[in-house]
Parts: C-alpha cells; sequence; structure tokens
C-alpha cells in the first residue's frame, strides 16, 4: 500500500473528541488547526467516568498515564447499588481491559482530563485559535476547503471535523437547524471533600430518580443525579444548590452528607438532557462530524466521552492506512458506516437505563430492584462483552 497523504485538517471544538483527534492525527505527521470558541481553556471542572473501553481509547494517543495519575482509579471495578433508603440492592463488578493492564474505571474532573489533552496537543505542536467560531465553510474548490473564521481570516485545509458538541456549529452548516432532542430527564451535578472510605462507585435508586457518587481525586468526589423533568422546566443557577437538595430530599443513606453540603459555595450544576441521533451520513464532502456532534447520548451509560474518544482514534487510524489514492471522502463514509452501529447501540442501551431509573411509582420500582438484583451482573458483562471487542 502507498504511503497515506499528509493532510491538513481543521478541528472545531477542542473538548473530548477534538482534543483527542488533533493528538491522534498530529502523533501521525498531520497538520491540525484547532478551532475553539473559548477565549481560554476553562472547562468545567465537574466529573466524568471512564471505563474501560474508553480507557483503551486513551492509549493509543500517549496520554493513559497520565489521566490514570490525574483521577481515581477504582481498582475493582467496584459499582454499589442501594434504593433510596440507603438499603443495599446489589454489587455491581465492571470489567478491565487487556488482562487487567487497563483498570476498569476512572473518575476525574472534566478539567483535568481537558488539561491532560492541551498539554500533549502543545507538545506535539498543534495550532490552537482560542475565542474563535466558524463563519462559513467552502466546500467548492477541487484542491482545499476553505473555513472563514470569526475574526476574519480563512482557513485553507483537506478537511474539516465538526467536534463542537451537541449544538454543533459545523452541524448547522452541514445540514440546517437539527435540534437536539429533549429526554424528559434532568441531571444535576455538585462536587465534594472526599471522605477516605470512598473508594466505589454508587448509585442510589430512588422513585423516579438516581442519585450517584463517585471519586475523581485523592480529595473530591463528584455527585451525579438524575431526576425526571416533564416540561423541560428552566431553574436559574443561582437556585441550583437548592432545588438539587429539595428535589432529592427523600434519599437517606449515603446521600445524605452530601444533599446536607450543598449550598450556595458549592459547585452545582444542572443540565437537561438531550440526544443527537443522526442519520448517515456524518459527512458532506470533506466536512466530517464526530462525537456529540453526530451521536450524543444520554448520560446513564457513561459513555459519551468513551464514544468521542474512539471516534478520535478510529478516524485517525483510517486516515493511517488510507491509500494515497483513495478519495478521501470513501474514508469518510467508511468511519462513518463503522461508527454508526456501536454508537447507535451505546444510545439504545443507555435510554433504557435511564427509563429503567425514572420509573415513578413505587410498585415498579420495587420489581426494577429486584431484576437488578439478579441479573445486574449479568447485563453488565453482555454489554462490556460487546464494549471491549474490537471497536
Amino acid at each position: 500500500m502507498t504511503a497515506s497523504p499528509t493532510l491538513h485538517t481543521t478541528i472545531v471544538g477542542g473538548g473530548i473528541a477534538g482534543s483527542a483527534l488533533a493528538i491522534a492525527l498530529a502523533a501521525d505527521g498531520h497538520r491540525v488547526t484547532v478551532i475553539e470558541k473559548q477565549s481560554e481553556w476553562a472547562f468545567q471542572s465537574s466529573g466524568i467516568f471512564i471505563y474501560s473501553n474508553g480507557l483503551v481509547a486513551l492509549d493509543p494517543i500517549g496520554v493513559l498515564p497520565e489521566i490514570l495519575a490525574a483521577g481515581f482509579v477504582v481498582e475493582d471495578g467496584e459499582n454499589l447499588y442501594l434504593d433510596h433508603h440507603g438499603d443495599p440492592i446489589v454489587d455491581v463488578f465492571y470489567p478491565a481491559a487487556e488482562g487487567g493492564r487497563i483498570p476498569p474505571v476512572i473518575g476525574i474532573k472534566r478539567a483535568e482530563m481537558h488539561r491532560v489533552l492541551a498539554t500533549r496537543m502543545q507538545a506535539l505542536g498543534v495550532e490552537v485559535r482560542l475565542g474563535t467560531t466558524v463563519e462559513a465553510i467552502d466546500d467548492t474548490a477541487a484542491e482545499h476547503v476553505k473555513v472563514h473564521t470569526s475574526d476574519g481570516a480563512t482557513i485553507n485545509c483537506d478537511l474539516v471535523v465538526g467536534a463542537d458538541g451537541i449544538r454543533s456549529r459545523v452541524r448547522a452548516l452541514l445540514l440546517g437547524a437539527i435540534e437536539p432532542t429533549y429526554t424528559g430527564f434532568g441531571v444535576w451535578r455538585s462536587i465534594h471533600r472526599r471522605p477516605a472510605d470512598v473508594v466505589s462507585k454508587l448509585l442510589m435508586m430512588g422513585v423516579g430518580k438516581r442519585f450517584g457518587v463517585m471519586p475523581i481525586s485523592h480529595d473530591t468526589l463528584y455527585v451525579y443525579a438524575t431526576s425526571n423533568e416533564p416540561g423541560r422546566p428552566w431553574y436559574a443557577p443561582d437556585t441550583w444548590h437548592a432545588q438539587m437538595r429539595a428535589k432529592f430530599d427523600e434519599f437517606q443513606g449515603p446521600a445524605r452528607r452530601y444533599l446536607e453540603e450543598l449550598s450556595p459555595a458549592t459547585e452545582t450544576l444542572y443540565t437537561s438532557v438531550e440526544e443527537v441521533r443522526l442519520p448517515l451520513p456524518w459527512h458532506r464532502g470533506r466536512v466530517q462530524l464526530i462525537g456529540d456532534a453526530a451521536h450524543a447520548s444520554t448520560p446513564f451509560m457513561g459513555q459519551g466521552g468513551a464514544m468521542a474518544l474512539e471516534d478520535a482514534v478510529i478516524l485517525a487510524e483510517m486516515f493511517r492506512n488510507r491509500s494515497a489514492h483513495a478519495p478521501l471522502t470513501d474514508t469518510l463514509q467508511a468511519f462513518g458506516e463503522r461508527r454508526y452501529p456501536r454508537c447507535a447501540f451505546v444510545q439504545d442501551v443507555s435510554r433504557k437505563v435511564g427509563e429503567a431509573g425514572g420509573l415513578e411509582n413505587d410498585a415498579s420500582c420495587l420489581v426494577r430492584n429486584a431484576r437488578m438484583k439478579a441479573g445486574a451482573q449479568a447485563d453488565v458483562d453482555r454489554f462490556y462483552a460487546q464494549m471491549l471487542g474490537p471497536f
């Protein structure tokens, strides 16, 4: 096979998907420009957890050791399930990968994860243009794509990748107005000091609500809680801590201490849960969508970041293996066809898990909890048997 040609790729969006792709392409010798609308790196410092399949994707871009060091590793992959009274339902264990070399799950501050990715981009010489947005994309020329930016510049490149999230500007330029779909759920997040004895993931299942706890560093943990929010209510940011405390007030056991800690000084975040289920193709000409811009998922399986990382690794791999004579658009088409079934599978499973957590009567919740006790580990094993296969 003739060596694959070097590309100049403009990546719009410097989050997980965009940063990981920039690293993967730059490490292969490609020229990369990242356009990021923030005037400085200021990603929210709430938490994220990354299961073993996402950690596998971090390995080839050379940042896995730093990510593991910056986060909190749950060595045995334990997840404790309790009901909202604090009574045990079942303990589940997530699998490690590659014979235990890659741990089952870590929690990490989003800001810390981005710090690692940004440091790696800088080391590889990736050009980053902060405080910049895309105004127009012109893919009519045979020799290059023109990207017109908000600062009046024009970037001539071989490929544009929209990694700019659930409300992607690139997607809008390609396909017109496609609004994310509201799912009827809301998610609440807060950051707390980590007690020394909190070393595992915890999820409490209530009536129409879930309340989770995950260590994200040596001294901090992340609370993530979901609730049914019909009609898409709006909550003023300065009330989030009080709303969260009231919303989950019936939760006892481990949840109590964190609910009682909520105050105006607590870092608290509320977001509506939305999805993007974009049909193929995920590209038009030499403009490609990845990550949440193409397939934003609900958070109930904790796989959104992993899917973004996998997108980045696979797209870079396909460029690496591309013949010098193969049209770039053929590679983009093949990428979408390869990724779509896996991303749709994750979205479907995540939505079903969310619906189970949103059951709103006591009798249904008792049946759900009994089913979890009998089969939760088998469900996890089946899911990760697929997720840890080739992607």
